[in-house]
């Protein structure tokens, strides 16, 4: 063979070789991390189901990898690190995204919603979902799908007969004006706090309670610490999807589609289970030798119209742009 033709082969053969590391790496699949404070409760079970179903539409492009239990961190930094794209989907109650826009916290309010279904029809409402969406894409974040995780509940030490008892008490929330305020109006201290540090802090008795949910209470086993839960229904737990949009924005528009659609999809569908879960985990509480302590229905319809008042007189007001997406949120509960 000429030595032309010998430097000729040897070109085609690294072209070829060339050409099948790039279509290796083409075909790699891309790692897709999910973050959560929670385990083995609805936003785990979400994520879990959003993960599988992105990994298998599509086609092998995607890996994904479900970190629970703050796995990759605490709350806030997971947010920042989804902002940023280490984290490419994140689910938390909006509330925790209060720092990025207030006006995340709107749908814990108290008085908003009659009961889960009127929660969830609510949620479904397209002028709702076309304004509540848009939050956060100024700040990085893309809202993707929202669903119920329980009527707010109250975790104590000593037992909530009736609101009057909660007066002098010390309770955790989220750190959102929305529950801040009726803690306070109440009588009793509001203190945010990261949910790694709560149950210590109730073994410790540094805080005398948790506003949260029976799912999320039960399944973190918050009944060896404080037995008691009061049902007081004045407001709702609603966990977020929140996709990175640094990472959202620089995927090939069938993929996105992939993503986006799968994220709402499955939250909209997320209800049966979420109901069926409550329930059960309701029962364990009491099976685990907790009190579930369910207040009077026209105490709990008092202080549901007191606290709706206090809402839209002392948070709502304060804020322009909080008063248009509650005027949007309240239209939308009242059409269904």
């Amino acid at each position: 063979m000429s030595l032309r033709m010998r430097w000729l082969a040897l070109g085609a053969l690294s072209i070829g070789l060339g050409g099948l590391v790039t279509a290796a790496h083409a075909q790699a699949p891309q790692t897709v991390k999910f973050g959560l404070a929670t385990l083995n409760d609805a936003q785990h079970e979400y994520i879990k189901r959003l993960a599988a179903a992105i990994e298998k539409e599509s086609g092998g492009r995607f890996k994904s990898e479900v970190y629970p239990a703050s796995q990759l961190g605490p709350i806030p930094r997971q947010i920042e690190a989804t902002q940023l794209g280490g984290i490419q989907i994140f689910a938390a109650p909006p509330e925790f995204f209060d720092g990025l826009d207030a006006r995340f916290g709107l749908l814990s309010a108290a008085g908003l919603f009659r009961d889960m279904p009127h929660v969830v029809k609510s949620m479904a409402d397209p002028e709702f979902r076309k304004a509540f969406y848009a939050l956060g894409a100024n700040r990085g974040i893309k809202v993707a799908g929202l669903f119920l995780s329980g009527p707010t509940a109250i975790n104590s030490r000593k037992a909530i007969n009736n609101f009057g008892d909660i007066k002098g008490l010390k309770l955790r929330v989220l750190a959102s004006p929305f529950q801040t305020r009726p803690i306070a109006h109440l009588g009793g201290t509001a203190v945010p706090m990261a949910l790694g540090d709560v149950l210590p802090a109730l073994q410790q008795g540094t805080i005398d309670g948790v506003m949260s949910t029976v799912p999320v209470l039960s399944a973190l086993r918050y009944y060896d610490a404080a037995k008691f839960i009061t049902e007081t229904n004045f407001s709702f737990t609603i966990s977020m999807s929140a996709i990175s949009k640094v990472w959202f924005d620089k995927l090939p528009a069938d993929l996105q589609k992939v993503v986006a659609d799968n994220a709402y999809k499955i939250a909209s569908e997320m209800q049966p289970y979420v109901d069926e879960f409550y329930q059960a985990q309701r029962k364990v509480w009491s099976e685990k030798g907790g009190t579930v302590i369910d207040l009077p229905k026209a105490d709990k319809e008092k202080m549901i119209v007191e606290l709706g008042a206090l809402t839209e007189k002392t948070v709502v007001s304060e804020n322009a742009d909080m008063k248009a997406l509650w005027d949007i949120t309240l239209a939308a509960a009242k059409r269904n």
